[in-house]
């Protein structure tokens, strides 16, 4: 576990949206089942945390694992849809300090359309614009791209950087966490060609700050592997998994899982009955850490790229600096 950096708590399979791409809202955990806030101390202090769902603002007593986990995270997360928006300003302006991603799918016709939920961009919006008037100022909003809101990508980069807050994003996938397999861009070509746009979008970044541009150009990188996901690749687009290394999950029971993209649920144990060190030095975590190694998925997540990019630096700055070359003199790129 010396390696671990990061952890993600699925506080909740409970799920006020009904997303195209995700069935949780149709396997909802029982309040009385959830994992208790009190469990989060026998995490190691010191690793970012993503507070996450289901929709993490449902819970009642969803105070209480921030008043855990803010003191002993080295970042603390709150991914969630934007809709209980006094609820999050609160955790906001509790703690400052704190990153915070509203997920939406596109622009108001097509978010709404996707994620099931009404007024849902209008509610995401207005909880980002209540969130600039805090001390929080790591916000931002994240979207799950597919072929059906390819074409929204670069208006999304584009308000984003308007209104001076982050995008984040992410690629459709099926696995346990999202209790789907049936997932698939049924426009290929789209949403290729769309990828492509918003990649020159976020290589050309109109933000203001050296910062915001340098996020963009990051972000830049890990969108071609999304790219080559979009087009059909299924194998050397992305780096080695880091799951269960550089990561790991805990479920609303308590179970500590290596990732979310699998097929199947592998546990490695539960928060309730060991400590967070002897799970993951454990021989049934050694035989987990064997599947995760012989894993065909391929998944495309920022969690692993993310790592790959601080560790391997070199890598990313040579692909934005060939890249923003040839979009300066025009010369055709496929940003492989």
């Amino acid at each position: 576990m010396k390696n671990i950096i990061q952890g993600s708590i699925i506080t909740t399979f409970r799920c006020n949206a009904k997303c195209h791409m995700c069935n949780i809202w149709k396997y909802p955990t029982k309040p009385s089942e959830e994992i208790s806030p009190s469990l989060m101390e026998k995490l190691p202090d010191g690793l970012r945390i993503n507070i996450t769902g289901g929709e993490p603002t449902l819970r009642k007593d969803i105070n209480d694992f921030f008043d855990i986990l803010y003191p002993k995270s080295y970042l603390l997360e709150l991914s969630t849809n934007g809709y209980n928006t006094d609820k999050i300003i609160e955790l906001a302006e509790k703690y400052p300090n704190i990153l915070i991603r509203v997920s939406i799918e596109g622009l108001p016709k097509i978010n709404d359309s996707l994620r099931g939920l009404p007024d849902g961009f209008d509610r995401a919006l207005r909880t980002v614009m209540g969130l600039k008037k805090t001390k929080c100022k790591n916000i931002g909003f994240s979207v799950v791209i597919c072929d059906k809101n390819s074409q929204d990508l670069v208006k999304l980069h584009e308000l984003c950087s308007y209104l001076g807050v982050e995008l984040g994003n992410s690629v459709m996938h099926n696995s346990w966490y999202f209790h789907k397999f049936d997932n698939v861009e049924i426009d290929r070509e789209k949403a290729v060609q769309m990828e492509k746009e918003f990649i020159e979008s976020l290589l050309h970044s109109p933000r203001s700050s050296l910062k915001g541009k340098l996020k963009d150009y990051g972000r830049a990188y890990f969108n071609k592997s999304i790219l080559k996901r979009l087009g059909g690749e299924t194998s050397h687009y992305r780096p080695p998994c880091g799951a269960g290394e550089d990561f790991f999950f805990v479920d609303p029971w308590g179970n500590i899982t290596p990732c979310n993209g699998s097929n199947e649920k592998w546990i490695m144990g539960n928060l309730k009955d060991a400590s967070f060190d002897d799970i993951m030095d454990s021989n049934n975590a050694k035989t987990i850490m064997q599947k995760v190694k012989t894993c065909k998925k391929d998944c495309c997540f920022i969690v692993t790229e993310r790592h790959d990019m601080v560790r391997k630096p070199w890598k990313p700055i040579s692909w934005i600096a060939k890249n923003k070359l040839k979009l300066a003199f025009n010369i055709k790129t496929d940003f492989k």
